[in-house]
């Protein structure tokens, strides 16, 4: 069982295994095992006085991996999911196993989206994203920028002119979608 003490039983015996996996079990003897010497087995050296944790309160059901039965006794707390993005992560973590790819790209399309989220929320709140000073741009003015850029040796060259586009991409397809809304809106009013 996980978290606690105990040694889970191993589903498959040891003569079997022995039998299917060559090398199975070649440092189960201590004198084929270099590290032996600084292995000293002392539960009461840890400080642990118990066995299995208190658990965590839960303010909101919490994700949880398909291949676990529990959550762990603490978990971090400081983003709820909420949103598009919270319904991508809790399909991510139903659907799928860690094991699997569509598990992750579902996580990281999640965070994509989470951002978007976040910038849409910020504008509609008077409060968009500053993209000069969160991106450096000034910076690149000011602070010695490109001679920093040019300088020998730096393995990121290759990539640094996609920088302006990752950065300010998202911006230039609102815009762009906006003048097209905004166009066709004038369109049908003649």
């Amino acid at each position: 069982m996980a978290y606690t003490s105990e040694k889970p039983e191993l589903p498959v015996p040891i003569d079997e295994l022995r039998a299917r996996i060559p090398g199975w079990g070649a440092d189960l003897d201590p004198k084929d095992r270099p590290s032996v010497p600084r292995e000293i087995y002392d539960p009461g050296a840890t400080g642990a006085h118990w066995d299995f944790p208190e658990r965590q309160e839960e303010k909101w059901p919490r994700e949880r991996s398909i291949e676990h039965a529990f959550l762990t006794p603490v978990f971090g707390t400081s983003c709820p999911p909420k949103g598009l993005s919270g319904a991508i992560r809790k399909y991510a973590y139903r659907r799928f196993s860690e094991a699997r790819a569509a598990h992750w790209l579902l996580l990281i399309a999640a965070d994509r989206v989470d951002v978007a989220e976040s910038r849409v929320t910020g504008l509609l709140r008077g409060r968009p994203d500053n993209v000069i000073a969160e991106t450096g741009v000034k910076a690149e003015f000011t602070r010695h920028g490109l001679a920093s850029r040019l300088r020998d040796r730096r393995v990121d060259v290759v990539h640094q002119p996609l920088d302006a586009v990752i950065a300010m991409g998202p911006y230039l397809v609102g815009a762009g979608v906006a003048y097209a809304a905004i166009r066709r809106a004038r369109r049908r009013k003649r």
